[in-house]
This record gives C-alpha cells, structure tokens and sequence, in this order.
C-alpha cells in the first residue's frame, strides 16, 4: 500500500469517525440539554486525549508567548463553533448541518486573502464564487424566512474558519494534539459551567453509552487526523475530506430516516466540486513554484 493510499484510507477513516460521532451526539441530544451533554462528552474525551497526548510526548510548552495566545484565541473559536454547530445539528437533518460545513476549505482561502494577504488566482476566485453560491441553495429561507439553525450552522463555518486561520499562524514547534487537549479542556469546562444554569437530566444507561461511545469516535478521528499528517501527499489526500458528506448521507437517512430534497443535494455538489476545485488548484500552482 503507497504513502498516498494510506493518508487517503486515514483521512476517510478520520471522517468517518467524527461523523460517527456526530450521529451518537444527535442521538443523545433528544434526552440530555445541550451543555450537560457537551460537558459529559468533553470531559470523558479530554481523558482519552490527554493519554494520547501524554503518549506522544506533547505535553509540554516549550513555544513562545505568541504561539500560547494564538492557541487561547484557537480555543475560543472551537469553543463557541462548538455549541453552534452542536445547537444546530440536534434540531436539523445531519446530511444538511454537514453539507453546510463543506464550504470551510473555501472559506478558509477566502480568509487567507482577506487576512493574510495570500494570493490567489482568477480561478480560484471563480471556484469561492461558485462555492457560495451553492451554499444559497442549501440555506435557502423558507416561508418564515431562514431557519435559525442554520444561522447556527453558518455561523459556525465562521467561528471553524477562524479556528484554521488561527492554526496556519503557529510555528511547528506547537504540538498538534497538546492543541487538541486544551481545545478539549476549555470546551469542557465552558460546558460545565453553563449546564449548572441550563440544569442537568438523569443520564439513562443508553445516553451513557451514546455520550461515551461518541468520546471514543471522538478519539479516533482525532488520532486519524493526526497520523494523516504524516504520510502521503497533503494535496493528493485532502479532497477525501469531503469523504464526510458521503457518511453524513448514510447514516442521515440510515439513522434518522433524513434525506435532502434535490435542491440542496445540488447545491451541496456545487460546493464540494468548489472545494475539491480549490485544493487540486492550489496543489498544481504549489508544484508550479
């Protein structure tokens, strides 16, 4: 098996968990509030998480105050694209909230330009272009206007999109998973702390085994990720990312019996076309230089 064929088979793998996990996560969200589910989750992956940072000798650090600040600011971002995202995928079709997460490589160009000033080609532009509007078809308002959920959703492509940007700024000397661990511990706590005002639920034996089960794909789509990194070509193996979509169709209509209508499957095909578009050009203008 080739570099690439293994980062392709990790890289789907690591998709195919966090999905997993989503799916467990909506299952519980019908019978635990919001932060005490965040909560329980966070705090049974922060256990896992830190053993596996622990194992990989990234408990340390040994980085400058910049890259600290940055991984602070990193935390904040996942922190409240955490609860958005969440909010919306427990009251919204799952194959919807993911097919709305596919525009985050092309808002994540985007903000390189904007933020960043990196340049990007005519296009590539085109590509951004037609990705959002793609995205119209998915959010499109209904009778009463567009759901809140989705604002919900949007808003957390922003909040992950900050997140990314805030990823590219740190040196390499950060460790990946001590950025994982603390990302973690602060959404847990913040969780902890608002579920004592939202109130907690009597955890059943089935919850208990959702919330702990979706922890374990938790660890695991992080572990993939992180091995994924290592092997392969990055622009050969990142267009599997949008592998998620795939899953999210599954077990969407597997699970739940939810399946979008035509409109937003075509408006989902734009957007991922989009994306894939971007990452294979910006891939060739890479080996150009």
């Amino acid at each position: 098996m080739t570099p690439n064929v293994k980062g392709a088979l990790l890289m789907m793998g690591s998709m195919a968990a966090f999905t997993v996990n989503d799916t467990l996560v909506k299952l519980a969200g019908q019978d635990l509030p919001l932060f005490q589910l965040i909560a329980l989750r966070g705090l049974l992956a922060t256990v896992l998480v830190f053993g596996l940072t622990h194992r990989l000798g990234a408990l340390h650090l040994r980085f400058n105050r910049h890259d600290r600040w940055l991984v602070v600011l990193r935390c904040l971002a996942e922190l409240f694209g955490a609860f958005l995202f969440l909010s919306a995928l427990i009251h919204i079709p799952l194959a919807n909230v993911s097919a709305v997460l596919q525009a985050l490589p092309l808002t994540v160009t985007l903000g390189a330009v904007v933020f960043f000033g990196e340049t990007v080609g005519w296009r590539r532009k085109l590509a951004i272009a037609f990705g959002f509007l793609g995205m119209l078809l998915i959010v499109r308002p209904g009778p009463d206007g567009l759901s809140l959920y989705l604002i919900y959703a949007l808003l957390a492509v922003l909040c992950f999109t900050a997140r990314d940007l805030l990823t590219r700024r740190m040196s390499p000397e950060v460790p990946s998973m001590l950025v994982t661990l603390a990302t973690s511990v602060s959404i847990t706590i913040a969780a902890g702390i608002a579920s004592l005002f939202q109130g907690w639920a009597p955890v059943t034996s089935d919850a208990g085994v959702l919330v702990a089960a979706s922890a374990v794909f938790v660890l695991m789509g992080y572990l993939f990720s992180v091995m994924v990194m290592r092997v392969g070509d990055v622009g050969f193996i990142s267009p599997f990312r949008y592998s998620s979509l795939i899953w999210a169709l599954v077990l969407g209509w597997g699970v739940f019996g939810d399946w979008p209508d035509a409109v937003t499957l075509i408006g989902a095909a734009i957007v991922v076309g989009s994306g894939l578009f971007t990452l294979l050009r910006a891939r060739a203008v890479h080996a150009a230089d």
